[in-house]
């Protein structure tokens, strides 16, 4: 009776998907901010149980793109879609259903897997416009179940993990029991530095910022990863930005970052990270290829 299955989470940008990720998953894969499309990835997440395989794929938010790179990002969102057991449609508590939920519920026309709502962020709303939200949901869509949770906080996240649980088919685990996601460790480091370059700029910096690693080199006798990571902007000033004053801000993200990997990884890291120009990436095909955004 063991059971085992993908489940996509998806939602508008900045609903909290990657927050309610890291809760499930029990630790920090999937990067965070305070600013819509910080994903741009799809990213695996394994939660494993005596009796099942939970497999959860964090997207990108779902939009109407205008750029090449958010088209490529929602088009990665599309293709979750199609592809899993079971859908997590996660919304934010909020006293309306937004404009962008509608436009994700469109998405879901050819939907013939289960799709669960999951109403996020209730530690921020007055329990008395939940149900009338919940109300105006279910007149949208046929939602399977209906959650209430706080991704942060852990509210509600069990309940909903036992109820995903039944949904998903019997069957042998696809990964080992030992691993929580199947991303490189070369992932996961470009990540954390593109996490600490959206925290701490503004503007269009953290839009036109992409993150390579050059070299990964672990040094196990000395516990220690050597880390070289180019970070690519789209010009010149951006440049001057990400570098800062007197190279404050391109230390202050290294550190920063740094200190992620070092939690995550549990070894000493030495990380050394460069800036480099390559104009207009974002409209780039053949860059967001090779940035791994968009699918050869």
């Amino acid at each position: 009776m063991f059971k085992s299955g993908f489940i996509g989470i998806i939602g508008r940008p900045n609903a909290g998907k990657s927050t309610l990720f890291n809760a499930i998953i029990g630790d920090k894969i999937s990067i965070i901010t305070d600013k819509p499309q910080t994903t741009r990835n799809k990213i695996t997440g394994i939660k494993n149980c005596p009796d099942a395989q939970m497999i959860f794929l964090d997207t990108p938010g779902m939009h109407r793109p205008k750029t090449p790179l958010n088209k490529a990002m929602v088009q990665t969102t599309r293709d979750t879609i199609g592809s899993v057991d079971v859908l997590f449609m996660l919304v934010e508590a909020n006293t309306d259903v937004h404009p962008h939920d509608l436009f994700l519920i469109e998405s879901l026309a050819q939907t013939k897997v289960p799709v669960i709502l999951v109403i996020n962020k209730i530690d921020l709303i007055e329990k008395k416009f939940l149900l009338p939200l919940i109300d105006k949901f279910r007149v949208l869509y046929d939602f399977s179940e209906i959650f209430p949770v706080s991704a942060l906080k852990g509210d509600g996240i069990e309940d909903l993990l036992n109820a995903v649980k039944v949904m998903l088919p019997e069957g042998p685990p696809f990964y080992p029991d030992d691993i929580q996601t199947d991303a490189t460790e070369r992932f996961i480091a470009a990540e954390f530095i593109r996490e600490k370059i959206t925290l701490l700029t503004k503007q269009e910096i953290p839009y036109a910022t992409a993150v390579e690693i050059d070299l990964f080199k672990e040094d196990e006798e000395k516990n220690l990863i050597r880390i070289s990571a180019a970070i690519n902007v789209e010009k010149e000033s951006q440049k001057a930005i990400i570098i800062g004053k007197r190279g404050a801000m391109l230390k202050n993200i290294g550190t920063q970052a740094r200190m992620d990997m070092e939690a995550l990884f549990g070894a000493r890291v030495f990380l050394e990270l460069f800036v480099r120009v390559k104009k207009d990436w974002t409209s780039s095909e053949r860059m967001l290829q090779e940035f791994g955004i968009l699918k050869r």
